[in-house]
Protein backbone atom coordinates (compact mmCIF):
# COMPACT_ATOMS: atom_id res chain seq x y z
CA UNK A 1 0.00 0.00 0.00
CA UNK A 2 2.64 2.34 0.88
CA UNK A 3 4.21 1.87 -2.48
CA UNK A 4 0.61 2.16 -4.83
CA UNK A 5 0.92 5.51 -2.41
CA UNK A 6 4.53 6.82 -3.38
CA UNK A 7 3.33 5.68 -7.07
CA UNK A 8 0.30 8.28 -7.40
CA UNK A 9 2.07 11.07 -5.33
CA UNK A 10 4.90 10.31 -8.03
CA UNK A 11 8.17 10.96 -5.74
CA UNK A 12 10.63 11.39 -8.27
CA UNK A 13 9.00 14.60 -9.44
CA UNK A 14 8.82 15.83 -6.12
CA UNK A 15 12.74 16.30 -6.61
CA UNK A 16 11.61 20.01 -8.15
CA UNK A 17 10.67 21.02 -5.27
CA UNK A 18 13.18 19.80 -3.37
CA UNK A 19 15.77 22.10 -5.69
CA UNK A 20 13.60 25.44 -5.30
CA UNK A 21 13.92 25.22 -1.86
CA UNK A 22 17.24 24.53 -1.78
CA UNK A 23 18.04 27.51 -4.69
CA UNK A 24 16.13 29.70 -1.90
CA UNK A 25 18.50 28.32 0.78
CA UNK A 26 21.61 28.25 -1.23
CA UNK A 27 20.77 32.08 -2.16
CA UNK A 28 20.16 32.60 1.63
CA UNK A 29 23.27 31.09 2.97
CA UNK A 30 25.31 33.14 0.09
CA UNK A 31 24.05 36.40 0.90
CA UNK A 32 23.79 36.02 4.80
CA UNK A 33 25.70 33.18 5.71
CA UNK A 34 23.02 32.18 8.00
CA UNK A 35 19.87 30.05 8.05
CA UNK A 36 16.73 29.68 10.00
CA UNK A 37 17.20 25.80 10.34
CA UNK A 38 13.40 25.09 11.88
CA UNK A 39 11.98 27.38 8.77
CA UNK A 40 13.86 25.38 6.34
CA UNK A 41 12.21 22.36 7.26
CA UNK A 42 9.05 23.70 7.40
CA UNK A 43 9.48 25.27 4.34
CA UNK A 44 10.40 21.75 2.55
CA UNK A 45 7.70 20.12 4.44
CA UNK A 46 4.67 22.57 3.28
CA UNK A 47 6.31 23.05 -0.31
CA UNK A 48 6.17 18.95 -1.07
CA UNK A 49 2.73 18.52 0.13
CA UNK A 50 1.28 21.20 -2.19
CA UNK A 51 3.33 19.55 -4.43
CA UNK A 52 1.64 16.12 -3.42
CA UNK A 53 -1.61 17.82 -3.64
CA UNK A 54 -1.30 18.97 -6.79
CA UNK A 55 -0.15 15.72 -8.55
CA UNK A 56 -3.09 13.97 -6.72
CA UNK A 57 -5.24 16.41 -7.58
CA UNK A 58 -4.18 16.18 -11.24
CA UNK A 59 -4.35 12.03 -11.23
CA UNK A 60 -8.31 12.25 -9.98
CA UNK A 61 -9.14 14.78 -12.64
CA UNK A 62 -7.46 12.70 -15.37
CA UNK A 63 -8.71 9.71 -14.47
CA UNK A 64 -12.86 11.05 -14.02
CA UNK A 65 -12.10 12.87 -17.37
CA UNK A 66 -11.05 9.10 -19.25
CA UNK A 67 -7.83 11.05 -19.95
CA UNK A 68 -5.43 8.17 -18.28
CA UNK A 69 -7.64 5.42 -20.02
CA UNK A 70 -6.67 6.80 -22.96
CA UNK A 71 -3.26 7.23 -22.40
CA UNK A 72 -0.61 4.73 -23.29
CA UNK A 73 1.09 5.40 -19.83
CA UNK A 74 5.04 5.29 -19.25
CA UNK A 75 7.46 5.90 -16.36
CA UNK A 76 7.11 10.02 -17.56
CA UNK A 77 4.10 10.34 -18.88
CA UNK A 78 0.48 9.44 -19.02
CA UNK A 79 -0.56 9.52 -15.11
CA UNK A 80 0.80 7.25 -12.35
CA UNK A 81 -1.24 4.61 -13.59
CA UNK A 82 -2.84 3.68 -10.16
CA UNK A 83 -6.33 4.61 -10.44
CA UNK A 84 -6.93 2.98 -14.14
CA UNK A 85 -5.47 0.00 -12.50
CA UNK A 86 -7.83 -0.06 -9.59
CA UNK A 87 -4.79 0.07 -6.80
CA UNK A 88 -7.06 3.16 -4.92
CA UNK A 89 -10.51 4.27 -5.40
CA UNK A 90 -10.89 8.02 -7.02
CA UNK A 91 -12.03 9.29 -3.48
CA UNK A 92 -9.14 8.02 -1.41
CA UNK A 93 -6.90 10.07 -4.12
CA UNK A 94 -8.73 12.85 -4.21
CA UNK A 95 -9.46 13.17 -0.12
CA UNK A 96 -5.28 12.52 -0.29
CA UNK A 97 -4.84 15.53 -2.49
CA UNK A 98 -7.23 17.56 -0.57
CA UNK A 99 -5.20 16.60 2.82
CA UNK A 100 -1.93 17.75 1.51
CA UNK A 101 -3.37 21.10 0.58
CA UNK A 102 -4.31 21.77 3.68
CA UNK A 103 -1.14 20.69 5.24
CA UNK A 104 0.30 23.01 2.75
CA UNK A 105 -1.94 25.46 3.55
CA UNK A 106 -1.58 25.36 7.52
CA UNK A 107 2.26 25.62 7.01
CA UNK A 108 1.48 28.75 4.61
CA UNK A 109 -0.52 30.35 7.36
CA UNK A 110 2.46 29.67 9.58
CA UNK A 111 4.64 31.85 7.32
CA UNK A 112 2.03 34.65 7.05
CA UNK A 113 1.32 34.96 10.68
CA UNK A 114 5.43 35.51 10.83
CA UNK A 115 6.23 36.80 7.82
CA UNK A 116 3.55 38.84 6.74
CA UNK A 117 1.22 39.84 3.69
CA UNK A 118 4.09 38.96 1.20
CA UNK A 119 3.75 35.30 1.80
CA UNK A 120 0.39 35.17 2.10
CA UNK A 121 0.15 36.31 -1.51
CA UNK A 122 2.38 33.85 -2.59
CA UNK A 123 -0.21 31.05 -0.70
CA UNK A 124 -3.18 32.30 -2.12
CA UNK A 125 -1.68 31.97 -5.66
CA UNK A 126 -0.42 28.38 -4.64
CA UNK A 127 -3.93 27.30 -2.86
CA UNK A 128 -6.16 28.27 -5.75
CA UNK A 129 -4.17 27.02 -8.77
CA UNK A 130 -3.33 23.68 -7.37
CA UNK A 131 -6.83 23.17 -6.47
CA UNK A 132 -7.85 24.51 -9.99
CA UNK A 133 -4.89 23.35 -12.46
CA UNK A 134 -6.05 20.33 -13.87
CA UNK A 135 -9.68 21.41 -14.48
CA UNK A 136 -8.85 24.85 -15.56
CA UNK A 137 -5.66 26.14 -15.86
CA UNK A 138 -4.92 23.33 -18.72
CA UNK A 139 -7.97 23.68 -20.31
CA UNK A 140 -7.04 27.44 -20.33
CA UNK A 141 -3.42 26.89 -22.05
CA UNK A 142 -1.40 27.97 -19.01
CA UNK A 143 -0.23 24.93 -17.16
CA UNK A 144 3.86 25.50 -18.70
CA UNK A 145 2.86 29.22 -17.20
CA UNK A 146 2.12 27.97 -14.33
CA UNK A 147 4.83 25.87 -13.29
CA UNK A 148 7.23 28.20 -14.03
CA UNK A 149 5.53 30.89 -11.40
CA UNK A 150 5.33 27.99 -9.03
CA UNK A 151 9.33 27.13 -9.41
CA UNK A 152 9.40 31.21 -8.87
CA UNK A 153 7.51 31.68 -6.41
CA UNK A 154 8.96 29.07 -4.29
CA UNK A 155 12.56 30.48 -4.50
CA UNK A 156 11.66 33.78 -3.79
CA UNK A 157 9.32 32.63 -0.96
CA UNK A 158 11.96 30.23 0.53
CA UNK A 159 14.07 33.46 0.34
CA UNK A 160 11.40 35.67 1.79
CA UNK A 161 10.83 33.40 4.91
CA UNK A 162 14.68 33.49 5.58
CA UNK A 163 15.47 37.37 4.79
CA UNK A 164 12.15 39.37 5.11
CA UNK A 165 13.29 40.38 1.37
CA UNK A 166 12.79 39.49 -1.90
CA UNK A 167 16.22 40.16 -4.08
CA UNK A 168 16.99 40.67 -7.65
CA UNK A 169 18.96 37.11 -6.98
CA UNK A 170 16.11 35.15 -5.70
CA UNK A 171 13.75 36.19 -8.54
CA UNK A 172 16.53 35.51 -11.57
CA UNK A 173 17.06 32.12 -9.50
CA UNK A 174 13.47 31.71 -9.18
CA UNK A 175 12.91 32.42 -13.12
CA UNK A 176 15.90 29.90 -13.87
CA UNK A 177 14.19 26.94 -11.49
CA UNK A 178 10.60 27.97 -13.05
CA UNK A 179 11.74 27.57 -16.49
CA UNK A 180 13.72 24.16 -16.09
CA UNK A 181 10.14 22.81 -14.01
CA UNK A 182 8.02 23.78 -16.95
CA UNK A 183 10.67 22.22 -19.36
CA UNK A 184 9.94 18.85 -17.63
CA UNK A 185 5.91 19.17 -17.99
CA UNK A 186 6.35 20.32 -21.66
CA UNK A 187 8.82 16.94 -22.98
CA UNK A 188 6.09 15.05 -20.74
CA UNK A 189 3.11 16.18 -22.57
CA UNK A 190 4.54 15.18 -26.44
CA UNK A 191 3.16 11.24 -25.43
CA UNK A 192 -0.07 12.56 -24.19
CA UNK A 193 -1.01 14.79 -26.95
CA UNK A 194 -4.20 12.83 -29.05
CA UNK A 195 -5.91 11.88 -25.44
CA UNK A 196 -5.00 15.36 -24.20
CA UNK A 197 -6.17 17.01 -27.16
CA UNK A 198 -9.32 15.07 -27.56
CA UNK A 199 -10.57 15.76 -24.25
CA UNK A 200 -10.40 19.65 -23.93
CA UNK A 201 -6.77 20.32 -22.90
CA UNK A 202 -4.70 22.94 -24.34
CA UNK A 203 -0.98 22.19 -23.68
CA UNK A 204 1.85 23.97 -25.41
CA UNK A 205 2.37 20.84 -27.80
CA UNK A 206 -1.30 21.24 -28.60
CA UNK A 207 -1.44 24.49 -29.31
CA UNK A 208 2.03 24.66 -31.46
CA UNK A 209 1.30 20.96 -32.92
CA UNK A 210 4.32 18.29 -32.25
CA UNK A 211 6.48 19.07 -35.02
CA UNK A 212 6.90 22.93 -34.92
CA UNK A 213 6.53 22.26 -30.54
CA UNK A 214 9.93 20.86 -30.72
CA UNK A 215 11.63 23.49 -31.87
CA UNK A 216 10.29 25.21 -28.59
CA UNK A 217 12.47 23.22 -26.69
CA UNK A 218 15.43 25.38 -26.81
CA UNK A 219 13.53 28.61 -25.50
CA UNK A 220 13.74 26.64 -22.08
CA UNK A 221 17.43 26.12 -22.04
CA UNK A 222 18.51 29.44 -23.55
CA UNK A 223 15.72 31.78 -20.86
CA UNK A 224 18.13 29.36 -18.13
CA UNK A 225 21.59 29.33 -19.78
CA UNK A 226 20.88 33.36 -20.50
CA UNK A 227 19.61 34.45 -17.09
CA UNK A 228 22.70 32.80 -15.40
CA UNK A 229 25.12 34.45 -17.87
CA UNK A 230 23.73 38.14 -17.70
CA UNK A 231 23.19 37.93 -13.80
CA UNK A 232 26.83 36.57 -13.80
CA UNK A 233 28.08 39.93 -15.88
CA UNK A 234 26.21 41.90 -13.43
CA UNK A 235 27.11 40.38 -10.56
CA UNK A 236 24.10 39.56 -9.70
CA UNK A 237 25.07 35.96 -9.39
CA UNK A 238 28.58 34.59 -8.52
CA UNK A 239 30.86 33.42 -11.28
CA UNK A 240 30.80 30.20 -10.10
CA UNK A 241 27.03 29.84 -11.12
CA UNK A 242 28.39 29.59 -14.60
CA UNK A 243 28.88 25.62 -13.86
CA UNK A 244 25.43 25.36 -15.19
CA UNK A 245 26.24 25.62 -18.84
CA UNK A 246 28.34 22.35 -17.72
CA UNK A 247 25.21 20.43 -18.96
CA UNK A 248 24.59 22.01 -22.79
CA UNK A 249 25.66 18.99 -24.23
CA UNK A 250 22.98 17.42 -22.19
CA UNK A 251 20.03 19.12 -23.51
CA UNK A 252 21.63 19.38 -27.35
CA UNK A 253 21.71 15.74 -27.16
CA UNK A 254 17.64 15.42 -26.08
CA UNK A 255 16.66 18.26 -28.16
CA UNK A 256 18.52 16.24 -31.05
CA UNK A 257 16.35 13.28 -30.24
CA UNK A 258 13.30 14.62 -29.58
CA UNK A 259 13.09 16.47 -33.35
CA UNK A 260 13.92 12.96 -34.15
CA UNK A 261 11.38 10.78 -32.68
CA UNK A 262 8.81 13.41 -31.54
CA UNK A 263 6.14 10.89 -32.58
CA UNK A 264 7.50 7.47 -31.42
CA UNK A 265 6.23 6.91 -27.87
CA UNK A 266 8.86 3.91 -27.81
CA UNK A 267 11.99 6.36 -28.44
CA UNK A 268 10.20 9.53 -26.39
CA UNK A 269 11.10 7.57 -23.27
CA UNK A 270 14.23 8.14 -23.23
CA UNK A 271 14.43 11.77 -24.31
CA UNK A 272 12.05 12.46 -21.42
CA UNK A 273 14.23 10.67 -19.33
CA UNK A 274 17.12 12.63 -20.24
CA UNK A 275 14.94 15.83 -19.92
CA UNK A 276 14.27 15.65 -16.29
CA UNK A 277 17.51 14.75 -15.95
CA UNK A 278 18.87 17.65 -18.01
CA UNK A 279 16.73 19.66 -15.48
CA UNK A 280 17.03 18.40 -12.24
CA UNK A 281 21.17 18.36 -12.61
CA UNK A 282 21.14 21.94 -14.16
CA UNK A 283 19.03 23.46 -11.01
CA UNK A 284 22.03 21.22 -8.77
CA UNK A 285 24.39 22.79 -10.13
CA UNK A 286 22.87 26.37 -9.40
CA UNK A 287 22.84 25.20 -5.89
CA UNK A 288 26.63 24.14 -5.86
CA UNK A 289 27.46 27.44 -7.62
CA UNK A 290 26.03 29.55 -4.65
CA UNK A 291 27.15 27.47 -2.02
CA UNK A 292 30.74 26.76 -3.31
CA UNK A 293 31.27 30.35 -3.42
CA UNK A 294 30.58 31.19 -0.09
CA UNK A 295 33.79 28.82 0.36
Amino acid sequence: MISTWLRVIRVRFLLASVIAVSVGLAITWWHTSSITIFDAILTMCGVLALHASVDLLNDYWDFKRGIDTATNRTKMSGGSGVLPEGLLKPTQVYAAGIAFLIIGTVIGIYFVATDGIIIGIILAFAVISIYFYSTKIIDWGLAEVFVAIKGSMIVMGTYFVQTSQITEQSVLGGIVIGVLSSLVLFITSFPDHDADKAKGRKTLVISLGMQKACSILWIFPAIAYGITIIAVVFEIFPILCLIILATIPLIIKSGQKLKQNYDELTNLIPVMSSTLYFSRVTGALLVVGFLVSVI
